[in-house]
């Protein structure tokens, strides 16, 4: 993977990726006109989380180790998915990215939604999927030292995470169901997936609680060891 050298490059790609293109992706998968193109949509969310990654290292070498780590994380996360009811793909990708990089956080949610769903089924949803698993790491590394300092913020943010998962895959029912975006529709499909949205955030503070300090252990101890 080519380095992005150009440090104005790589901070507007910090931003753009993220927060515009992917969005836009997501938002582009569910109109009616893509339905049997969402694989396409997902292989270019695929690509630019990639892009994202690149663009957050200025060293090939760094880069390469980094990625080998990530690459462990994404399998972990893809295992993980087979767990009933508890889903630790969120706890991951934030342990992930305030050790390795928001970059490496939203790497880590993004191919983990994408390649996961090659078992558990592609389709206009993946790219929203991609999208929260990936925005909950990039913000965890964006408030990486506070949750490392503090375990109950760390907790808290999990909990908010499960949340914000569950709103945005809120947004994909409404724009399915709709074929465009209804403030009732959406109050509606909150108020029904509630149940599964506590489960969420409940198994989010439990996989940080018992793995967020065993894992960053380990993964500190790489980074040194590693140079990464």
């Amino acid at each position: 993977m080519n380095v992005i050298k150009n440090r104005n490059i790589r901070n507007a790609l910090k931003i753009i990726v993220p927060f515009v293109i992917i969005p836009l992706l997501a938002a582009l998968g569910s109109a009616a006109m893509f339905e049997k193109r969402h694989i396409i949509i997902s292989l270019a969310a695929a690509a630019f989380s990639l892009l994202l990654f690149s663009a957050g290292f200025e060293r090939k070498a760094t880069g390469g180790r980094r990625m080998v780590i990530v690459a462990i994380m994404i399998a972990l996360c893809i295992v993980g998915r087979f767990i009933p009811f508890f889903k630790p793909v969120t706890a991951i990708s934030i342990i992930t990215a305030i050790y390795l990089g928001g970059e490496a956080g939203f790497l880590t949610g993004s191919l983990a939604a994408f390649l996961s769903n090659f078992y558990f089924g592609q389709g206009p949803w993946t790219a929203f999927q991609m999208l929260a698993w990936g925005l909950t790491g990039l913000i965890a590394g964006y408030l990486a030292e506070p949750l490392k300092r503090h375990k109950l913020l760390l907790l808290i943010y999990g909990a908010f995470s499960g949340v914000i998962y569950s709103f945005v895959m809120d947004v994909w029912t409404v724009l399915w169901y709709n074929g465009g975006f209804d403030g009732t529709l959406f109050l509606s499909a909150v108020v029904s997936a509630l149940p599964f949205t506590v489960v969420y955030a409940v198994s989010n503070l439990a996989f940080l609680w018992l793995m967020a300090r065993p894992f960053g252990e380990k993964l500190e101890r790489i980074k040194i060891k590693y140079g990464v």
